[in-house]
């Protein structure tokens, strides 16, 4: 059994598009920083727990050489969103030919969304995509941003990239098998969070 699958492609093409999302407020304790050394342990997790619920299947047969491989390449980089010091989304970033960045995959473990961290993480990985040059100096300064989402990822993608400047260029529509959500693993399913836990006071 098949189903219909729509694909949008979006960029920016400079950097004052970039419309920057709300921060979390300070006493909920988000950071992000980047994952320098490259882990596939860390990164499959951050892969199965984020898009667990969204269908991203492809990375799933990858070996320990591959993950490895890939993330070892120069101009890949991992920003890891954290509240309170525990992981709370990633965003993925590769640069491209002809001075292009790719956000990868960006997205949050269930549990926290809805809480003010999605919009703050992909601003601030827009702007590392727009900088990256800076850190890898081999690679020309960035001149235009992309990255797709499809009718499979969550129900707010499209418009989360919208909202932070981006376009969409084009559009595709394919027939794909209809997979189930694999999940990190079965029964997993949104934390709820107390309104005012130890840690928050």
């Amino acid at each position: 059994m098949s189903i219909s699958v729509t694909t949008w492609y979006l960029e920016q093409t400079s950097r004052a598009a970039l419309s920057r999302g709300q921060e979390p407020p300070a006493g909920q304790g988000v950071r992000i920083a980047r994952a320098e050394v490259p882990s596939p342990e860390f990164s499959r997790f951050l892969y199965t727990a984020v898009g667990g619920d969204v269908t991203w299947t492809d990375r799933l047969p990858w070996s320990y050489a591959q993950w490895a491989e890939y993330l070892g390449r120069p101009g890949t980089e991992t920003w890891v969103a954290y509240e309170r010091g525990t992981p709370a989304g990633f965003i993925e970033l590769a640069a491209g030919p002809d001075a292009a960045v790719e956000i990868v995959y960006f997205g949050l473990i269930p549990a926290f969304r809805g809480r003010r961290i999605g919009g703050h993480l992909l601003t601030y990985g827009i702007e590392r995509a727009w900088d990256l040059a800076e850190r890898w100096p081999d690679r020309p300064s960035t001149r235009r941003v992309w990255v797709h989402t499809c009718s499979k990822d969550g129900e707010h993608a499209m418009a989360n990239y919208e909202r932070r400047g981006f376009r969409v260029y084009d559009t595709t529509v394919t027939e794909e098998p209809d997979v189930p959500a694999p999940g990190p693993w079965p029964g997993a399913g949104p934390l709820v969070f107390p309104p005012h836990s130890a840690a928050q006071k």
